[in-house]
């Protein structure tokens, strides 16, 4: 595993990492590319992304919390290449600006709510189509967001073995995501949060923590679920709680054989902070099919 220390520093020089390293401002081949792409879906849907002057620089960058980068093997040694993460800042600033419009609708329209977070649009007015038109772009950066950075990543594993990636499969699924489906015979908004799509026969990735094992699953298209799946372990506890309870020695002692930057600035995101993704596996048999188990020998995240 100590071999791969240099892995783990070109892919910490190739692909930004944490909130706020962004590319710099020219960006060169499929990032200009898929820059452009976004550019020209806001221009003909008229989306405003001011908001966001750098949004450009956040594509192909990692982020910080649970997003991460591995490199993993499965039950029989093949080599596979792991990463999450989503709409990043860009993405937020869209989730803001149009929970900020809900609240105010809501508060125009006199709807006594339990909690402001519960605030909604409602179909066919202005405001519901705005943030219909975002988010589907939102939702477009992120997956072009992880494409790039799996081409990055897939350029840093060519030059260290010395030959060219050949890929046999690449999975891009969403988490977190809002589209409209049909479920029990209704045309239904669904938000799948903490979940990914786990329709009969499509590919899906649920990963456990930095320190445990992560899985490559086939849907069921099991309907009283919604045809989901979760998307991961979840936390077991919070972040602040986490560094409570756990070290930086601790977190190095449950990566004992996985290449990763130690220091405490990862500690709340140590695998005890996680429920046990062998149990969400047994809980998703219904779910999803097993098809591959996947094990991590290198770890790159932001803080």
């Amino acid at each position: 595993p100590a071999d791969l220390v240099p892995l783990r520093d070109t892919i910490e020089q190739a692909i930004p990492l944490s909130p706020g390293n962004y590319n710099e401002w020219h960006l060169e081949g499929t990032a200009d590319a898929r820059a452009r792409e976004l550019a020209l879906m806001a221009e003909q849907e008229g989306i405003d992304l001011s908001h966001s002057p750098k949004w450009r620089q956040q594509l192909g960058s990692l982020g910080g919390g649970n997003h991460f980068i591995e490199l993993c093997l499965d039950e029989q040694d093949r080599v596979w290449m792991f990463l999450h993460s989503g709409s990043r800042g860009v993405g937020n600033k869209i989730a803001q600006k149009h929970i900020a419009a809900a609240q105010a609708q809501c508060d125009k329209h006199w709807v006594r709510l339990p909690d402001r977070d519960l605030a909604y649009l409602t179909e066919g007015t202005e405001e519901f189509d705005s943030y219909i038109k975002e988010l589907h772009w939102a939702q477009h950066f992120a997956y072009l967001n992880r494409e790039e950075m799996m081409d990055r990543f897939a350029q840093c594993l060519g030059e260290f073995i010395g030959t060219e990636v050949v890929e046999a499969e690449r999975i891009n699924c969403h988490h977190n995501y809002t589209v409209k489906e049909e479920h029990f015979s209704k045309n239904v908004w669904l938000t799948r949060k903490g979940a990914v799509l786990a329709d009969a026969g499509v590919k899906a990735l649920i990963p456990g923590s930095m320190g445990t094992r992560s899985y490559v699953v086939e849907g069921k298209g099991f309907a009283p679920a919604l045809r989901s799946a979760p998307h991961g372990a979840g936390r077991k506890y919070s972040r602040t709680e986490a560094r409570k309870r756990f070290t930086a020695e601790d977190l190095d002692s449950r990566m004992t054989g996985i290449v990763y930057r130690p220091g405490k600035e990862w500690i709340d995101e140590i695998p005890d902070a996680y429920k046990d993704i062998d149990q969400v596996m047994e809980d998703a048999a219904k779910l999803v099919e097993v098809k591959h188990e996947l094990r991590q020998v290198l770890n790159v995240k932001g803080t």
